[in-house]
């Protein structure tokens, strides 16, 4: 669902670009974007998240990252844990 959303978002706009990559072909990806579960999510290399997220937080998260905030799933998830 990520890769089709994030799809989604890039024919609607042109200033959206996505990608999806083999994490079996590409380990220096991996090892770079520390990347621990897929689907695995990273925006204009500010916001990060893994695991799918229904549609209006993947968006909440483009969001953040468009107006150049940190993503708060990982902050959630931090004073959660």
């Amino acid at each position: 669902m990520a890769a089709r959303l994030a799809h989604q978002l890039a024919i609607e706009s042109a200033q959206v670009t996505a990608d999806v990559i083999e994490v079996n072909e590409f380990p220096d990806l991996v090892r770079r974007y520390r990347v621990r579960g897929v689907p695995k999510v990273v925006i204009n290399e500010r916001v990060q998240f893994e695991g799918a997220l229904p549609e209006a937080q993947f968006i909440s998260q483009v969001l953040l990252a468009v107006n150049g905030q940190t993503n708060l799933i990982s902050e959630q998830e931090g004073a959660d844990g």
